[in-house]
């Protein structure tokens, strides 16, 4: 038998993939969503899947920086409270103020957020499956 090669799957890997396929998701979003008479749901769900992954994108350089000792636990904290502070503030602000249209902003934040679940997954169950 010969050894199992299992390819690591960068953080920066997955945010790429997640972010193509975010991005298609956006536009078929806005067309669905145009053609069902609510254009601006489309534009909020592409608003949600930008917040998830700009916040994403942040996650990882602030990872990085606190790994390095660049930046101390309390800037660590702060920056991370921030971030989820300001995607909660947008998400459920735009969901709150411009009904029902403004909903999809969390749908779209959840939907990338599961994008990026699935992608760090994946590889994980592969190498758990029984090789022949």
């Amino acid at each position: 038998m010969e050894p199992v090669v299992v390819t690591p799957v960068t953080a920066t890997a997955n945010l790429r993939r997640a972010t193509v396929i975010s991005a298609g998701l956006a536009v078929i979003a806005i067309v669905a969503t145009s053609i069902a008479g609510h254009p601006l749901m489309g534009i909020f769900a592409a608003l949600g899947l930008a917040l998830g992954a700009v916040n994403n994108r942040m996650l990882q350089k602030s990872v990085i920086m606190r790994g390095t000792g660049v930046y101390t636990r309390k800037r660590f904290n702060g920056g991370v409270f921030g971030r989820l502070g300001l995607v909660t503030l947008v998400s459920f602000g735009t969901a709150l103020l411009i009904r029902p249209d403004g909903l999809a902003t969390v749908a779209g934040v959840a939907v990338f957020h599961a994008l990026m679940l699935v992608g760090a997954a994946t590889p994980v169950f592969r190498s758990l499956r029984p090789q022949v």
